[in-house]
């Protein structure tokens, strides 16, 4: 569209929205869920930590937990070893 400025408002607009994962910019397709998410990342069979917006997601409520424009989603993963 001709004279679109493209703004972050206007990523929900086009089907996408824009969150911040870990610190980085990335853009999901709207309508997506936190566990969506982690399923896209390769990351559903671990050991996670998941934060959205400064709270902590539990694991039973991750596919319940939709993704909204602004969001900042931080993930951690539980690593074993000695």
């Amino acid at each position: 569209m001709q004279g679109r400025v493209d703004t972050p408002s206007s990523h929900a607009y086009i089907g996408r929205v824009l969150v911040r994962l870990n610190g980085e910019p990335r853009e999901v397709p709207a309508g997506w869920s936190l566990a969506r998410l982690i399923e896209d990342l390769g990351l559903a069979q671990a050991r996670l930590a998941v934060e959205r917006n400064r709270e902590i997601v539990p694991k039973a409520e991750r596919a319940l937990t939709a993704l909204c424009e602004g969001d900042v989603i931080e993930v951690v993963t539980f690593v074993g070893g000695g």
